[in-house]
């Protein structure tokens, strides 16, 4: 139960960054949907990938670089997906920053409702 609300509150906040920020563009919730569902799974199987490969960069710039990694994968979700577009990788990472901060609302919230045992 807990997942579901979780990706149907990732897509409504896809849908709120598409408000906030001219260059990502969502058309419907379906796509939405779809995008939250692709930017999760980037997240869980890519993103460890790439934190490891890029580890000598990313204590270089004092871990700033994971910025660079998020943008990417959003941009990336972007590039799989019909309904869902941003127009920039200024874009992905503004809209990546933004969605990460709706994430951190969510998470906890979510916690607060269901609290694991």
């Amino acid at each position: 139960m807990k997942l579901i609300l979780k990706w149907l509150l990732s897509a409504t906040a896809l849908l709120a960054l598409a408000n906030l920020d001219p260059g990502v563009e969502v058309h419907g919730f379906g796509a939405a949907l779809a995008a939250s569902l692709v930017i999760g799974l980037l997240n869980l199987v890519v993103r460890p990938i790439l934190v490891v490969l890029t580890l000598p960069v990313t204590l270089v710039t004092l871990g700033l670089f994971f910025f660079v990694i998020n943008a990417g994968l959003f941009w990336a979700a972007s590039a799989m997906l019909e309904g869902f577009q941003v127009r920039n990788f200024g874009h992905a990472l503004l809209g990546s920053l933004i969605y990460s901060a709706m994430g951190l609302v969510i998470h906890p919230a979510l916690e607060h409702l269901f609290p694991t045992r």
